[in-house]
């Protein structure tokens, strides 16, 4: 029986002009058909006549957990639902709960001066908390990780990434939003970076989390190494090296700061290319080799500005793009005069991230 590889994809004919796309990225199956679309529930517990024609109905059913003869998911009724669809951004996301109290970081100033400030790679994965026993996302979701993987895990907290590799934000996010703690997490490591319920300065709590993660050993968790800048030359070096590697930036933390909540000057992101957020309103038809899928995502920022973003989407993406309504994050290079990033490039959807338009949106809606 035919099935696809972790990261293949293969399209089939649909009841329209246009086929479906069958995707298994991280072990996660899935189908561009508005069967599996409206499903409801985890998605790696979902399925459609499409996927049991391709991998066949037993395995499917072996895989989703369902009884033999049992008939795929049907679309969950709620009272959101029927209120009006679901963006692809909220999907698994209901049961949130109250986000974490994180430090979160500004943009490095070239006019700060970094000698003395502790230096570390910025990690292209997804942002953990662990609370002491679950590992709970920036909007309070919780990561169901195995037992086997946060084993030896201290039961204080702990801020820190799930980390794949770089380039692979995509395929990091497809795992840790599974429900089943599968064998795919195998490839995800915490790296830790700050240990928020201590009560001394950085350095203090970098000495804790190292002590307790070296006496404990946990199987999958590690310190995340960082290293004294010795000044805006050695900066520009290690930004260069770790870029040429496919690395996503630096992180610069203050010498004997606090953990504090929320964004502080304490905790800085150096970056040659900047990133944002965008939400989706709209598709553009792709042209010449793309004629037939999409050429570009129509975006909005949370100002209200609109540009379309073509550069950096797959085949696969461009055959099934992210829904309107879908937050996604790219990157670009600076602004323009009138407010729009210039050259930017699509990295993927976020799930861990809330939309909040700024009040610029709410007078650029008002006109």
């Amino acid at each position: 029986m035919p099935d696809l590889a972790d990261g293949d994809s293969v399209e089939v004919k649909g009841s329209g002009a246009k086929p479906y796309v069958l995707k298994n990225v991280g072990g996660v199956y899935s189908c561009s058909c508005p069967a599996w679309r409206n499903a409801g529930g985890p998605i790696d517990r979902r399925t459609c006549k499409h996927l049991k024609g391709l991998r066949g109905e037993a395995v499917e059913l072996a895989r989703i957990g369902a009884p033999a003869g049992a008939a795929a998911p049907k679309p969950a009724v709620s009272k959101a639902s029927k209120a009006g669809p679901k963006t692809s951004s909220e999907e698994g996301d209901e049961a949130g709960e109250q986000a974490p109290p994180l430090l979160l970081a500004h943009v490095y100033d070239p006019e700060v001066d970094p000698t003395g400030w502790w230096m570390s790679e910025k990690l292209d994965g997804v942002r953990a908390y662990w609370d002491g026993k679950r590992f709970v996302s920036r909007l309070g979701n919780v990561y169901h990780a195995p037992g086997w993987f946060t084993s030896g895990l201290p039961d204080f907290t702990l801020d820190g990434e799930l980390w794949l590799d770089r380039k692979a934000f995509q395929r990091t996010v497809s795992v840790v939003r599974r429900q089943d703690g599968g064998e795919a997490w195998r490839q995800i490591r915490f790296l830790v970076f700050d240990a928020p319920g201590h009560d001394g300065d950085f350095e203090a709590r970098m000495r804790h989390y190292h002590a307790e993660l070296e006496r404990r050993r946990p199987g999958f968790a590690s310190a995340h190494a960082h290293e004294i800048c010795a000044g805006a030359e050695h900066l520009q070096r290690e930004l260069m090296r770790v870029e040429a590697l496919g690395g996503e930036g630096l992180m610069l933390r203050r010498p004997g700061s606090r953990y504090e909540v929320g964004r502080s000057h304490t905790l800085l992101k150096v970056k040659r290319f900047h990133d944002d957020e965008a939400r989706v309103v709209g598709h553009q038809a792709g042209t010449g080799k793309h004629k037939g899928r999409l050429g570009a995502l129509l975006v909005e920022l949370r100002d209200g500005t609109r540009f379309a973003l073509g550069t950096g989407l797959s085949d696969a993406e461009r055959n099934d793009p992210p829904e309107v309504g879908t937050i996604v994050t790219f990157r670009y290079q600076e602004l323009s005069d009138a407010g729009v990033p210039r050259f930017p490039s699509y990295v993927g959807v976020r799930h861990d991230v809330a939309w909040k338009p700024g009040p610029a949106a709410a007078k650029k809606a008002s006109r």
